[in-house]
């Protein structure tokens, strides 16, 4: 059982510092990474891991970006099949294993999914939707994923549909599909885990540390803590930066895709034992997903829109969005969710290569027929970029860039070790079970669940919750700061915990937030 962080893994405000003096004006590393999504850390790690001296750089936070506005779903590539795209299918299917049996097991876990069978789903849809169910078991297969790991699909009666379903509209389900696929607990705590893996590596994790100029020998940066500049040395450099990868190498064209998702109280749609794929009326493939979070909310999901123009820094969703995902809930519930049940809403970008020959010749596909294949590019100058792909294969996507820049620039190093290479916090199932512990912080905090529950009883006050309908504690608040690099509030409301998914809950909880960071701060002085 681990009584304290993982080892050399812990992130701070002075470990940023010492880092940062050391890196910026500093020796040449070997590779310098921009970005700290999921691929970004990602390449940090896979770096890391081979040996190699590693500076990773974002000029916000881990998981500003992209990497924490998903269906925090770890995919098996079910989608890709009906497209005919086999090999990305088939990626996805073997990374979703490498995650929930090797790597990160107490972040990623088996969610059932219901697809009810209304009459909005003709009998020809549903044995469609029937072997498409199928297919993907075969893909579980083909990825060796145990069945103990995943359910094999099957068919459900009414009764059955409705007891996983409760919300739905009773009178018209004649029964319904049950399938599983990957979930996890929180898509910013990946990108956390994997950065913190990084740093036990040796990386160097900065934040706050903007890319004002990139090249193929370094870039030059910004503290923007402090608005210092100077430069980074690297004898290899990629660009991890997802939707904002085409601001910083000249070549690159990203057409980003926005992904909404609404955010309900669970007690609107009631007890919730499975989520529920929804088909989209008019459309043969694409469904809306109702994904119960317990953490007393549901995240109901997602369109995919072209996005035009500048590319913000937190996307806003529109209400044609947030319509259109009420519309299509409702058309199988017993009770219609109304828009001012809607008490959050979250938009992500999909950093989509746009491959098409000319935008304005009115052949481009629609974004959500673009190919979710990532793309390793080398630009004249060395930088290497690695865009496109979905956060499933964040792993293969950081593994091929590691590659490109090692064969590139010639370094020296090994392949990758990141297939069986568990990120903080793992461990095999029986030993994450024996834990005793809450059973929320282990999915949380897997192997290091005990010390953050051992932060709550040194002092009581720390186990109180910080608003009394949501589960986070002052204790995990405090571990964020220590270990997890959380530098203000922002980060701890907004990616460490998902308080901030709410507004109102955000509101609720500053203060109490802003006066543990300021005892936090002033202990460590």
């Amino acid at each position: 059982m681990t009584h304290g962080p993982a080892a050399g893994s812990s992130l701070s405000s002075a470990r940023r510092s010492r880092d940062l003096a050391d890196t910026v004006g500093g020796p040449v590393v070997d590779v310098l990474v921009v970005g700290l999504g999921a691929t970004g850390a990602g390449v940090a790690l896979d770096a890391a891991a081979r040996g190699l001296t590693v500076a990773a750089i974002d000029a916000h936070d881990l998981a500003f970006g992209t990497s924490r506005w998903s269906s925090k779903l770890i995919h098996g590539g079910l989608r890709y099949l009906a497209s005919g795209q086999l090999d990305v299918a088939h990626e996805s299917a073997v990374e979703r294993g490498v995650l929930m049996e090797r790597t990160a097991p107490h972040l990623v876990r088996a969610q059932p999914f219901v697809l009810p069978l209304t009459p909005l789903v003709s009998r020809g849809q549903a044995a469609l939707a029937w072997a498409g169910f199928r297919a993907g078991d075969t893909l579980r297969l083909a990825a060796r994923t145990s069945r103990a790991t995943l359910p094999a699909p099957r068919r459900l009666s009414a009764l059955e549909t409705r007891h996983l379903a409760p919300a739905l509209r009773a009178d018209t389900v004649r029964g319904g599909l049950l399938s599983w696929d990957g979930r996890l607990t929180d898509d910013a705590r990946l990108v956390t885990a994997l950065a913190r893996t990084a740093a036990a590596h040796g990386a160097r994790i900065l934040t706050r540390v903007r890319a004002l100029e990139l090249t193929g020998s370094g870039a030059r940066v910004r503290d923007e803590l402090t608005g210092e500049e100077g430069e980074i040395r690297a004898r290899a450099v990629v660009n991890a930066a997802g939707v904002w990868s085409g601001g910083l190498v000249d070549g690159i064209r990203i057409r980003p895709s926005r992904g909404t998702h609404l955010v309900l109280r669970a007690d609107r749609l009631g007890p919730l034992p499975a989520g529920l794929h929804i088909p989209v009326p008019g459309e043969t493939n694409r469904f809306v997903l109702v994904l119960p979070q317990g953490d007393g909310r549901v995240y109901v999901g997602l369109t995919d829109e072209p996005v035009d123009g500048d590319i913000p820094d937190v996307p806003e969703v529109p209400e044609t969005d947030i319509g259109f995902l009420l519309d299509v809930l409702g058309s199988v519930l017993d009770a219609p969710v109304h828009r001012d049940d809607v008490v959050g809403a979250f938009a992500g970008l999909r950093p989509l290569l746009d491959t098409t020959p000319d935008a304005h010749s009115g052949t481009a596909a629609r974004t959500s027929d673009i190919s979710r294949r990532h793309a390793v590019l080398t630009s004249p100058q060395g930088v290497v970029t690695v865009v496109g792909g979905k956060l499933t294969t964040y792993r293969r996507m950081a593994q091929d860039a590691v590659d490109a820049a090692v064969r590139s620039r010639g370094l020296t190093a090994g392949p990758s070790p990141t297939a069986s290479l568990p990120l903080v916090g793992a461990a095999s199932p029986r030993t994450l079970d024996a834990l005793p512990v809450p059973r929320r912080l282990v999915r949380r905090y897997g192997t290091e669940a005990p010390a953050v529950q051992a932060l709550a009883e040194r002092d009581p006050r720390l186990g109180e919750p910080v608003l009394p309908w949501h589960a986070v504690t002052a204790a995990e608040l405090l571990w964020a700061v220590r270990h997890e690099g959380a530098l203000d509030e922002a980060d701890l409301l907004d990616r460490r915990t998902r308080i901030g998914l709410v507004p109102a809950d955000r509101a609720a909880a500053l203060d109490a937030v802003r006066e543990l960071l300021g005892e936090a701060v002033t202990r460590s002085a």
